[in-house]
């Protein structure tokens, strides 16, 4: 209901915004300008909430692992999974999106207000300013990536404690972030509002230019999505696993649907671990561990499609992308696409810090979420598909024996 009531924000916007560009219409011309507050206040909410969300998903997320010195042989080639895949995933994003681009036609966005662009940085500089000498000054200047490093450690380090210390820090960490993801979902409830507010002005100064760019877009995280499942995935299952495409695909359906319909990852657990178990020979024991895991911190999908929309727009607002600078995007890139809440739309909302990291305006979210509701769906199934991709090539490596299988009251 939420996504269908944003598009319809969306849509009332690009008509308002196309018909003041089309007519010269005096009156579309007002409404589209004295909305742009309201988009102004929508903008300013969700950075107000990033930077508590993410330093409390990130934390409990981290912490929860335990001492790394305990998470053994699954543990540790799990998230070397993880995070050596998610860095072909936000590369394959950025190029099909830098190519997809050629086809885009030539628009000039509007400066959004206090955007002075900073001096993109070489990899090295970022990485050394990746380590805060002051977290306190980082949070409150919204230096949001030294203050995930920072948070990053303090959580490994609370995972070494006695376990009632780490259960209760963990605890409070949780609790936040839940009382942060029930804001999210009040700021949410009033993106229709916001969006006319930021999609108005937008349209009605560059007209269908901006639709047909929007278009690119979609069509451009579709076949990122497909080439990444079709180059990374499918090519390690067939020559690690020995399961081939058809056999993969088959044994996924139920889960693919699930995350499809939804666009919740979390929502595809029970479905995932039973097809896992049952169809694709993993053990109990490494799917009961690795599907909730990847539920919570693994989403590929969610990283390529980031990687495509920074690309996207930062052409939509002129900021350059050197090469020199790319492997900055990049890491930045993969240090958001670990924060992902599960939340509508998350993958969005936590975009703001690699965006500020090189200069785009946050303002360009609106279109993001404005058109979110289809890449939302492919992402999420290329999500969990990776998830479970994950716990099949795992449990390969692990030779964990297989325990019995759940029993299904429709094995069909």
């Amino acid at each position: 209901m939420l996504n269908k009531i944003i598009t319809l924000g969306l849509v009332l916007g690009l008509l308002v915004g196309l018909g003041a560009a089309m007519t010269g219409n005096p009156l579309l011309h007002a409404i589209a300008r004295e909305s742009a507050p309201l988009g102004k206040i929508f903008i300013n909410a969700i950075k107000m909430v990033v930077i508590p969300l993410v330093v409390s998903v990130i934390f409990a997320s981290v912490a929860r692992l335990g001492d790394p010195k305990q998470l053994g042989k699954i543990g540790g080639m799990t998230l070397a999974f993880y995070w050596i895949t998610l860095v072909p995933a936000i590369i394959i994003g950025m190029v099909v999106m830098k190519v997809g681009l050629r086809f885009a036609p030539e628009i000039e966005m509007p400066q959004a207000s206090a955007t002075a662009l900073p001096k993109l940085q070489s990899i090295t500089d970022f990485i050394v300013s990746l380590v805060p000498s002051n977290p306190f000054a980082a949070a409150a200047d919204g230096a949001i990536l030294p203050l995930i490093v920072f948070t990053a450690l303090i959580a490994a380090a609370t995972g070494t404690l006695a376990k009632e210390r780490r259960d209760r820090m963990i605890t409070a960490a949780e609790d936040l972030s839940e009382a942060l993801i029930k804001l999210v979902w009040w700021i949410l409830y009033t993106a229709p509002i916001g969006i006319f507010g930021l999609i108005a002005p937008a349209t009605a100064l560059l007209g269908w230019e901006l639709l047909q760019s929007l278009g690119i877009f979609i069509v451009s995280v579709f076949v990122g999505l497909v080439i990444l499942v079709a180059l990374v995935f499918l090519p390690m299952l067939f020559f690690v696993a020995k399961i081939r495409p058809t056999k993969f695909f088959k044994g996924t359906m139920g889960a693919a649907s699930v995350a499809f319909s939804t666009t919740s990852t979390a929502a595809a657990i029970p479905v995932s671990l039973e097809e896992t178990t049952n169809n694709l020979g993993v053990s109990e024991t490494v799917a009961d561990l690795l599907i909730p895991l990847g539920a919570s911190m693994y989403r590929p999908g969610s990283a390529l499609f980031q990687g495509a929309a920074i690309v996207f727009l930062a052409h939509l607002y002129g900021v350059p992308i050197p090469i020199a600078t790319a492997g900055a995007v990049v890491l930045a890139t993969f240090l958001v696409s670990l924060t992902v809440a599960p939340v509508p739309s998350s993958s969005i909302v936590t975009m703001a810090p690699a965006l500020d990291a090189i200069g785009v305006p946050v303002a360009g979210l609106a279109f993001m979420l404005g058109i979110d509701r289809i890449p939302d769906m492919m992402r999420t199934t290329v999500n969990v598909l990776a998830q479970i991709s994950a716990a099949v090539l795992v449990n390969t490596k692990t030779q964990t024996p297989k325990k019995l299988s759940r029993n299904t009251d429709d094995p069909a």
